[in-house]
């Protein structure tokens, strides 16, 4: 698999001390979410780095075999997708990576948050269980838990604050699979907070304003 691109970094007027690291969707690129950036609405004294890194190009199944940006391969669009396990969890290395690079830069590993859209949703949910540092937060945006079945939850991180977001019309990731990995978490002893939106797959401004205010109780 080939490894990241180098991703798109926005930072904040002082020197940063938090930072959300935000996973795109299948066929986009890190430049997806960066308008979003604005329309949060963030407090300046919060000085939150953003960083959208951009999938590998890679062949996906399900999409004739067609080169795109992916987090890992789907090979089949049954409700639970068969996927390539391998190349999610060298996605989720790699943004593991990341996250170390942060910690070097002197962010907290408590002021960074994993968000993803998605495909990007599914790495984030492997990447910010399995951490070995507690982190700040996991943000899931119309997304579904692919690996609940394999991945090891680090103790670190049994305490993780989690938000996940959903379209009640969502085409793409059905809303049944967010309602799954809720029941999942809370199987686990997590929390998580579930926020649905009268949307297909997609973002819009009542989530938005629903994101924006939860970063800024997880970053108070």
């Amino acid at each position: 698999m080939k490894p990241l691109l180098a991703p798109i970094e926005l930072n904040p007027t002082t020197p940063a001390t938090a930072t959300v690291i935000w996973l795109h969707g299948l066929g986009a690129s890190g430049d997806d979410f960066v308008p979003i950036v604005p329309e949060l609405n963030l407090p300046e004294h919060l000085a939150v780095r953003f960083i959208f890194p951009h999938a590998p190009q890679i062949p996906v199944t399900i999409n004739g075999g067609y080169v795109m940006p992916a987090w890992y391969d789907i090979t089949a669009m049954n409700l639970e997708r068969e996927i390539d396990e391998a190349q999610l969890l060298a996605s989720s290395a790699a943004i593991s990576a990341l996250i170390d690079n942060e910690i070097a830069r002197g962010i907290d590993s408590q002021r960074i948050i994993i968000a993803g859209f998605s495909q990007g949703g599914a790495v984030a949910y492997q990447t910010a269980l399995s951490y070995p540092k507690p982190l700040g937060g996991l943000m899931a945006l119309s997304s579904y838990f692919a690996t609940a079945k394999s991945v090891i939850a680090h103790p670190s991180n049994q305490q993780l604050p989690i938000a996940i977001f959903h379209g009640i019309y969502d085409s793409m990731v059905q809303e049944t699979l967010g309602h799954q990995a809720l029941n999942t978490l809370r199987q686990w002893g997590y929390s998580p907070r579930y926020y649905s939106y009268e949307m297909d797959h997609e973002v819009n401004m009542s989530e938005i304003k629903d994101i924006s205010a939860w970063l800024q109780a997880q970053l108070k």
